[in-house]
């Protein structure tokens, strides 16, 4: 006698939720001066997007503040060539996986550690 067969599982995504957050507003010329000094460049990994996406990825990077701004809890004058840094995506999340957040020195040597 074969198993019975239960019907398929249902998900369903796409309700509405209101969400309330505190957003921290960012300089938009701090932004710029920080990838004028690093250039578009993971300061982790070293993924460039323009070189694997062409025009695509052209002027395409986060940028990371080294102490998160959650942390500083107020305004503050930022220096974008020493508070600030270009990391990838996956460098990003990876550095804020946990609180506080990761040291991107700690970030880059896991990294090279596990390199295939």
């Amino acid at each position: 006698m074969p198993e019975e067969v239960t019907g398929a599982d249902t998900y369903i995504e796409g309700a509405t939720k209101v969400v309330t957050i505190n957003k921290y507003e960012r300089d938009v010329k701090a932004r710029k001066k920080c990838i004028a000094h690093f250039g578009c460049v993971c300061q982790v990994c070293g993924f460039d997007f323009e070189k694997v996406y062409g025009d695509l990825g052209k002027g395409y990077i986060h940028v990371h503040h080294i102490v998160p701004l959650s942390e500083i809890g107020k305004e503050y004058e930022v220096n974008p060539e020493e508070d600030l840094v270009p990391l990838c995506p996956n460098c990003h999340a990876m550095v804020h996986r946990i609180k506080p957040a990761k040291s991107l020195a700690d970030l880059k040597s896991e990294l090279n550690k596990n390199k295939l």
